[in-house]
């Protein structure tokens, strides 16, 4: 048995699937399927159920699964610390970023911190916050920007953005022509939102409850540019940060809401509870330091 392995059946277990899994790792599914059926036949268990339609794991296989992810963490851990004694000569950060998220100047910094430090490779997923605090907790993530308020038992974190939401209509809408809107005049607006997982879902729905009404959503996506593009069609209105407001459609307009606004504040979180590689650390550090001279 070798680490690898041990990867192999943590993804089996987490996607419930070897073709998926073998997907994700970039082999093919007989030998993701040899490689797991070896490692069976090593310890001497059936670690999934196959008879029903979707894997399931065995009684030891659960087992198994807890002392594999904590081998995987310790292995992690392993390498963290060897990136800190090779100074920083190699190493790799998982960074979550919300689509939503206007990242140019995001982006700028990480260029900027892989100019001095040209071994370190990213890793950049596009999550809502919801999922990318789960992803830190859980070391799918090293760091997420995600839109506060978190769970300071969990996290670290420091706030680097705050901006309004604006509403996002076609230029063609009764509204259109105003410079603000009151929150409350769009009780008969059809809304289109950003999906469950993102918090700005649950911001948007309780600012609207809060001055009596509950909107009426319908549709929700995970892509801005896509909701973008149901606005243009003349499907909806929907809510962008202003930020993300300066590249819209030549068929979109923005406008301010007032009575309430609605905000959001951006902060990048790190767990407290695993260990931070020094090539993480060294970022955070970096990016605290160039976010902080721009706002």
């Amino acid at each position: 048995m070798d680490i690898k392995h041990l990867l192999y059946f943590i993804e089996v277990a987490n996607t419930k699937s070897f073709s998926r899994a073998a997907e994700n790792l970039y082999i093919t599914q007989p030998t993701i399927s040899k490689m797991i059926k070896n490692l069976e036949d090593e310890l001497g268990v059936a670690l999934f159920d196959r008879s029903k339609k979707q894997l399931q794991l065995t009684d030891a296989g659960k087992i198994i699964l807890e002392q594999a992810r904590l081998i995987d963490l310790a292995f992690h851990n392993l390498e963290a610390e060897l990136d800190h004694l090779l100074g920083l000569k190699k190493g790799h950060i998982r960074i979550g970023l919300p689509p939503i998220f206007d990242a140019h100047m995001f982006l700028k910094i990480v260029s900027n911190f892989h100019e001095k430090y040209p071994g370190i490779t990213f890793q950049l997923v596009e999550e809502g916050s919801k999922k990318i605090e789960e992803d830190v907790e859980n070391n799918l993530l090293d760091v997420g920007v995600i839109v506060l308020p978190t769970k300071e038992e969990l996290f670290e974190y420091f706030a680097f953005m705050e901006e309004d939401l604006k509403l996002v209509l076609h230029t063609s809408h009764p509204l259109a022509t105003l410079e603000e809107v009151d929150l409350s005049e769009l009780e008969n607006e059809d809304f289109i939102l950003f999906s469950k997982d993102f918090v700005l879902n649950d911001h948007i729905i309780q600012s609207c409850k809060s001055v009596g009404f509950t909107p009426t959503i319908i549709a929700e996506s995970s892509q801005r540019s896509f909701i973008e593009d149901m606005v243009a069609w003349k499907l909806g209105v929907a809510f962008l940060p202003e930020g993300a407001c300066k590249h819209l459609n030549k068929n979109i307009k923005s406008i301010k809401v007032v009575n309430p606004t609605i905000g959001w504040r951006l902060g990048i979180i790190w767990s407290k509870n695993q260990y931070l590689s020094y090539a993480t650390k060294e970022w955070l550090n970096f990016t605290k330091e160039k976010l902080g001279g721009l706002f």
